[in-house]
């Protein structure tokens, strides 16, 4: 039943039947707007998000794109054209190109060196060239593949018998970091040849 101004309880909702003073009407109980937080999509009803803390009287945080992220695999296989063009500039005759030789496929990751494993040295490359059949015109340590925030480059490391990307018989300078791209092939050793391919998983 309502109430008048005075406390009187009353049948009537206009006039109280027990004092005749106006009755009031009956309160109303507003409930709190349920608003969504613009970083982490929570349902508020205040102004700050009790998932994130939010302050939903500052502007909105800026959405960032997504970041894609990115593979580069190193394909290792044993190339005849290339032991071919190394032949013909007068490089190491006595290794013979292997009759078998598997392609490998290593997931790059950070800095990844390319030489032959010396377990008297502590030297544990990443391309290991010295498993069987071993290129023998690969150094121990011959080069150096780093992941740098722009891409991948190769630092040849004072090999003996050099690097050279692509069709280009130019061996790369001692220490001399360059860029490489997908696709591009990487030649060390005798007929060792290390395609470069980027890809998104």
């Amino acid at each position: 039943m309502p109430n008048c101004a005075d406390g009187h309880q009353t049948v009537n909702t206009d006039y109280c039947d027990v004092c005749g003073s106006p009755v009031s009407p009956p309160a109303v109980v507003s409930t709190p707007a349920v608003k969504t937080c613009p970083a982490c999509q929570a349902s508020v009803t205040g102004r700050f998000c009790e998932a994130c803390g939010h302050d939903l009287a500052a502007p909105a945080p800026a959405t960032s794109e997504p970041v894609t992220t990115v593979e580069w695999t190193a394909v290792v296989a044993a190339d005849p054209e290339y032991h071919k063009r190394v032949l013909a500039r007068g490089g190491p005759d006595t290794v013979d190109f292997p009759r078998v030789y598997p392609q490998r496929r290593i997931l790059l990751r950070d800095n990844t060196l390319i030489g032959r494993a010396s377990r008297r040295h502590g030297i544990e490359p990443g391309i290991d060239l010295g498993i069987q059949p071993m290129d023998r015109g690969v150094s121990t340590q011959h080069a150096m593949l780093r992941l740098r925030d722009t891409g991948l480059t190769i630092t040849d490391l004072g090999s003996t018998n050099g690097t050279t990307i692509n069709d280009s018989d130019e061996l790369l300078s001692n220490g001399e970091e360059i860029a490489v791209a997908d696709g591009d092939r990487i030649h060390v050793g005798a007929w060792t040849t290390i395609t470069i391919v980027r890809s998104q998983p």
